[in-house]
């Protein structure tokens, strides 16, 4: 049974939330896969760590691009990944779900128009909060439309 994500969830999710994986990422500013974290990065502060094995050895988004979720170092802070928006068909989203419930990340993410119901309830049953066919790109704003409270933005040039 699908879990119902209120907007106090969201906000809960929002404001716990400090390093976002971003699972298929893509260097072309015209793809959701792209403009999506750009806009957390750029609007709400978020550190993004894209994931996408085609791309590793380059940078999208000013950071250093890994293969998988197990490429994923911890933060100079000791604290890991908090959110995964994870940018597949449905088709193929279920194992990137589910590995990322495995390790341990609390807040996953699918965005509009992608959902997987099997996937999510085993995440859930990990102890993840499931997001589905949602796009913080518009929930962030509607939700939080001055920025998040306690949150610095990135310098920008």
């Amino acid at each position: 049974m699908s879990e119902k994500i209120t907007d106090d969830i969201l906000r809960d999710v929002f404001l716990k939330t400090k390093t976002v994986a971003i699972v298929g990422i893509s260097p072309d500013p015209a793809k959701p896969s792209h403009y999506v974290p750009a806009f957390m990065q750029r609007e709400y502060g978020y550190k993004i760590i894209p994931v996408h094995p085609a791309h590793v050895g380059t940078t999208i988004l000013g950071e250093p691009v890994v293969a998988t979720l197990a490429d994923i170092l911890p933060q100079e802070d000791g604290t890991g990944v908090d959110f995964v928006e994870i940018f597949r068909a449905a088709p193929a989203i279920a194992p990137f779900v589910v590995e990322a419930a495995q390790r341990g990340i609390p807040y996953i993410w699918m965005p509009l128009g992608v959902s997987h119901e099997e996937s999510a309830a085993q995440a859930r049953a990990l102890g993840a909060t499931v997001i589905q066919d949602r796009c913080p790109k518009i929930d962030l704003p509607r939700l939080f439309p001055g920025g998040l409270p306690n949150r610095s933005l990135p310098t920008r040039d």
